[in-house]
């Protein structure tokens, strides 16, 4: 391919064909779609703002008159059906809870029919302990791949940074 490849049609192209292209066009094509994937996320949230502001006064006095804070709500805006979903997310103070949790098996419950319990280990830490240590720990602990990413550097950016 003698012309430059566009991110719209990125998606027709076998990707055996892509993975092919010289690494400065893919370092072209990966730069362009950051930056579109930067634009469309301030675009939408742009768009978030508006629709909050525009729908604001009518969706806080349908959550209001319904006792529904969290959740979905619907109304009509002429002939258009408004969805509104606001998720509910919620912290939990854990060092509150593990005091809670102590109280509760004290009086003689089970703190987990209550509390959700979930150990873990920071893995800085735990690469930073003695093999002794970590061999005890090594039978409890799984290592997952994550999402493999690529960015890419050339000399010029290099010395830009330093």
């Amino acid at each position: 391919m003698n012309q430059s490849i566009t991110l719209e049609q990125l998606p027709h192209i076998p990707i055996g064909e892509l993975s092919a292209l010289p690494v400065p066009e893919l370092v072209r094509l990966q730069k362009e779609a950051a930056a579109a994937m930067s634009w469309i996320r301030t675009i939408q949230e742009l768009m978030d703002g508006v629709l909050a502001r525009r729908f604001n006064d009518q969706v806080n006095a349908i959550r209001q008159d319904n006792s529904k804070a969290y959740g979905v709500i619907r109304f009509s805006d002429g002939e258009i059906e408004v969805i509104v979903d606001r998720k509910k997310e919620v912290k939990w103070d854990q060092q509150k809870l593990a005091t809670l949790a102590s109280r509760i098996a004290a009086d003689g419950d089970n703190p987990g029919e209550y509390i959700k319990t979930t150990l873990s280990v920071d893995e800085r830490k735990y690469t930073a302990w003695p093999s002794y240590i970590r061999d005890i720990f090594e039978e409890a602990r799984t290592v997952y791949s994550g999402r493999q990413t690529f960015r890419f550097e050339t000399a010029a950016d290099r010395k830009a940074v330093a």
